[in-house]
């Protein structure tokens, strides 16, 4: 019969043990593929998942957004932003509450599928809104560090993906995936490297690279967690690289499938201030 080790008594069994354990770790080493020779994910794959995350049916979220000039200047700005998903549409509404100079500016986006997205910005002193047009969408977003190009999602097949290694962002491992945007629709950047996080599929940093292959942007999580199961950036800060301003985004508080009305994410609904 045979004993198992816990069972034996012989003094010199800890040492057999280390000894044959020692040598196993040495002969697993030595025959284990090499790390740098495992094959990477697809990047498609990757990107698909990204763009396919749960985020709810919709949410509604009051928010917080600093400007911080290199200087070390700050303003402060409060906002509401709606979004609803349904299927492969989404729609989203950010309204300003303050300041006084920004208060009840607004931002529509209709994305009626992936590649097929419209954006309106409202302006209360004109009172009325206007589209924002293809070439108008690397400008910046009300003065942010955020462009509305930003600010709308660019189908997964609008890019070539490859993922190029594996790195961890804070305490979260991450896939490393550079997407390169095709020619249509038009893209004020030449690549987009993004930290995937690894089985919940949250950008946890984007480098944003121009068309010469200047790194000009970098966004970064800084505070995530689950919330009603689902995972949700709370701070987030976007930075520009060439002029040292950041904008940072936190969430002061976030109710998902609220039940949001269709009618809440129209032009009329935009101009209703």
């Amino acid at each position: 019969m045979t004993i198992p080790f816990r069972q034996r008594q012989n003094a010199e069994e800890p040492y057999c043990c280390a000894a044959f354990i020692l040598w196993f770790l040495v002969i697993y080493v030595l025959l284990a593929p090499c790390p740098c020779g495992a094959q990477m994910p697809d990047g498609k794959d990757i990107a698909q998942r990204i763009f396919d995350r749960d985020v709810g049916r919709d949410s509604v979220t009051e928010a917080e957004m600093v400007l911080l000039s290199a200087g070390g200047s700050e303003r402060v700005r409060r906002l509401r932003v709606s979004v609803k998903t349904d299927g492969s549409a989404r729609k989203s509404l950010i309204r300003f509450l303050s300041p006084a100079d920004i208060e009840g500016t607004g931002f529509l986006v209709l994305e009626a599928k992936p590649g097929d997205t419209e954006q309106f910005l409202y302006l209360p002193a004109l009172k009325r809104s206007r589209r924002i047009a293809t070439a108008q969408k690397s400008q910046s977003f009300v003065n942010s560090d955020f462009s509305y190009e930003d600010l709308e999602r660019r189908a997964v097949e609008a890019s070539q993906h490859r993922v190029i290694g594996e790195e961890t962002v804070g305490d979260v491992p991450c896939w490393i995936l550079e997407s390169t945007p095709l020619e249509t629709p038009p893209s004020q950047y030449g690549m987009v490297r993004v930290w995937a996080a690894k089985e919940i599929w949250v950008p946890m940093r984007i480098q944003y690279v121009d068309k010469k292959g200047e790194h000009i942007k970098t966004y970064t999580v800084r505070n995530l967690k689950q919330v009603q199961g689902i995972w949700t950036e709370m701070e987030v800060v976007m930075e520009n690289l060439k002029d040292g301003h950041r904008t940072i985004l936190k969430t002061l508080s976030i109710n998902y499938n609220t039940g949001l009305d269709d009618n809440s994410f129209t032009v009329r609904a935009l101009e209703a201030w």
